[in-house]
Order: C-alpha cells, then structure tokens, then sequence
C-alpha cells in the first residue's frame, strides 16, 4: 500500500493557445479566482499555468472538481479548454501544482494527450470502473455546453451559478427586465448544465470513495488502476 497522498488533479489547456496573445493574462486572472475559490486546505497546491498556456490544479480529495471547470467557461473572454481530472496519488511537496508530480499527475498528462486525439473536452478519471465509465459518457457533454453560450449567456450564467444570484437580481446588474434574464437563461440551459456539473461531482465523489475503499494506487488514462 502506498504512502503517497491522494488528491484531484486538474489539467486545462488552452485549446489553440498559439493564436491567442490574450490566454496568458486570461489564466492569470482565472488562476487567481480559483485559489479564492479553494483557499487553505480546500487545495493541496496553488493553481499554476505553464508558458504552454496549461492550468495546473491539485485540490483535496473532498472537493469538487468541476466547480473549477464551471467558473472557467463563465469567466469574463472565457476561453475554450480541454480538462483532464484525475484523482490518486500526488507526491508530497510544496510550491504551486506546476512543480508537483506523482502518479495522478503523470495520469493527467497522458488523459490530455488522449483528449487532444479524441477531440474531447473533458475526462474525468476515479480509478473506479463504473464511476469512470458514466464519467466518459457525460463530461465531454458539459465542456460542448458550456463552449457553446454566447458571451452574454456566459455573463448570465455567471451571474446566476457563480454568483447565485436570483434571475431578479442578476436582472439589476444587467440592466435588464427580469424576464430577459429568464429567455436568456432558458436559452441557454443554465438550469440543465448546474444539473449536469452536479451529477457529474456526485458520480465523481462516488468512485473517489470507492477506489479507496478498495485500496486502488495509481490511476491511469485508462480508467484502472496499476
């Protein structure tokens, strides 16, 4: 049995980063919010991006990854990111997730590598067969959702999701009646994807506690555990 600690890896990358001067600063701003998102032991390592335009993540085994994912789509000139999400074992240190390593983090590199052949947008990976299974069916759906709202349903949704505000008050800050915040949201399937970003984190949290139970190590891109 190993000694390592167990945590959730998050990996974004940029999808074509080349021909964007903006990502960097973009991720800057982002990796600012999601460290005020999971502050102190909520993360196990500061968010980080490489010069390659990735995200790099490490919260604790008790939280909830695609929070992080549905504060990226709904961020301000959000950009389109591929995510791969690993829970297992991280090699202890300190310092930001970019200079961790450990089996869930080497996992995580090869999980983007197949998403960037597969043309996904998201791959979430437990260790737990069934859990990883419902996983691959349903989370690219979530990424396809979100990178399809316009740039005034991201600001709704921002304001209803991240900021959980009512459809009346997301409506002052817009300006708008609240009826147009309604057609908008509608319109955007803001209720269907807080459903979707919740069934996933319940399918998620469930084979996390399972792989444990059962002892698993090291978890793969392949969805097992070695």
């Amino acid at each position: 049995m190993t000694t390592r600690p167990a945590g959730t890896v998050l990996f974004g990358d940029v999808v074509a980063s080349g021909r964007d001067p903006g990502s960097t600063a973009w991720l800057r701003a982002l990796r600012t919010e999601l460290d005020a998102t999971f502050p102190g032991a909520r993360r196990l390592a500061p968010f980080a991006f490489t010069q390659g335009d990735e995200l790099q993540g490490l919260l604790a085994p008790t939280e909830d990854p695609f929070v992080a994912v549905m504060r990226a789509a709904l961020e301000p000139d959000a950009r389109a990111l591929r995510w791969a999400i690993v829970w297992g074992d991280v090699d202890p240190g300190t310092g930001p997730a970019t200079e961790r390593t450990g089996p869930a983090f080497r996992a995580a590199r090869d999980t983007l590598a197949e998403l960037r052949t597969r043309r996904d947008g998201l791959k979430a990976i437990t260790g737990d067969p069934h859990a990883d299974a419902l996983l691959d069916d349903l989370g690219p759906l979530l990424t396809e959702l979100l990178d399809r709202l316009t740039v005034r349903q991201r600001e709704v949704g921002r304001l209803l999701i991240v900021e959980d505000l009512s459809q009346s008050e997301a409506a002052g800050c817009l300006g708008v009646s609240r009826a147009t915040v309604s057609v908008m949201a509608d319109r955007a399937a803001i209720r269907h994807l807080q459903r979707l970003a919740r069934t996933l984190a319940g399918i998620f949290r469930d084979g996390v506690a399972r792989s444990a139970r059962s002892g698993v190590d090291v978890v793969t891109a392949g969805g097992g555990a070695r």
